[in-house]
């Protein structure tokens, strides 16, 4: 009789604590350690995103169209003067990493640049990046543009990329990519014929951390910037043209070139 009830008692389920399981009356499984691990880290990382998403809408939401207007109507995208000397090479910072895509449908990478291209003699010692974020914009860039060409189409150590942002989710659904890349304004035949080379490209999808980094914040303006064979921002202007700001931007091109 007394070794049935024994029997009993250890076939009988055991009531464990909390407190227990601490003390390791339990046999903690690896495995479940593991994905327990993973959830927790797995939550924190939702969280971080939850927390940069909304900062994210907030700073969207304090700025918009009629901001922009408004800004403007005040300095005509003119936000401030270019540059009137060029940025020492220790003091630049380097520009963002931006895919564009090719009308015929190519893609690449901006900046090209003497650090990350094999063919190191391909890569100009000079680009001017003209960026436009709406179409208002782009008459300023080609205030910029124009003259550039005028100045150094003959020289095969300057190039010039037009860049065009389309941020609207239905225009970046791949079909309609695909279809709109298609009829995008190409290079005229005789830029074509010009030893600098001339770039039209375009950047889908969304590009606010881009902005951020470069401190764009009026989307109805064009900014300009000027950059060496390292990627590194040299010069940098804003808004339409001005003649002394091309003659700056001219000097710090002629800079550049020579630069070895």
């Amino acid at each position: 009789m007394m070794r049935v009830k024994r029997l009993q008692l250890l076939l009988a389920p055991r009531n464990f604590s909390a407190r227990r399981w601490e003390e390791g009356d339990f046999i903690r499984i690896p495995s479940q350690l593991t994905s327990r691990r993973f959830l927790d880290i797995h939550q924190l990382m939702s969280k971080e995103a939850i927390q940069k998403e909304r900062a994210r809408l907030n700073d969207e939401m304090s700025r918009g169209y009629f901001a922009d207007m408004s800004e403007m109507k005040v300095h005509g995208g003119k936000i401030a003067a270019a540059n009137k000397i060029i940025v020492p090479a220790a003091a630049a910072a380097k520009f963002p990493t931006l895919e564009v895509n090719y009308s015929n449908g190519a893609t690449a990478k901006l900046p090209a640049t003497s650090d990350t291209n094999e063919g190191v003699s391909e890569v100009p010692k000079a680009s001017l990046l003209c960026l436009s974020f709406r179409a208002t914009s782009q008459p300023m860039a080609e205030s910029w543009i124009s003259p550039f060409v005028k100045t150094f189409g003959h020289s095969s150590d300057v190039c010039l990329y037009e860049v065009s942002f389309i941020d609207s989710w239905l225009l970046t659904r791949s079909p309609i990519k695909k279809l709109l890349l298609k009829i995008m304004r190409k290079p005229k035949p005789a830029e074509i014929n010009d030893v600098m080379q001339k770039h039209i490209v375009y950047a889908f999808g969304d590009h606010y951390y881009l902005r951020k980094e470069l401190k764009i914040l009026n989307l109805l303006t064009s900014y300009i910037f000027l950059l060496d064979d390292h990627g590194r921002v040299r010069w940098q202007g804003f808004g339409s043209a001005t003649q002394d700001e091309l003659l700056s931007l001219f000097s710090c091109t002629a800079i550049l070139v020579q630069e070895k």
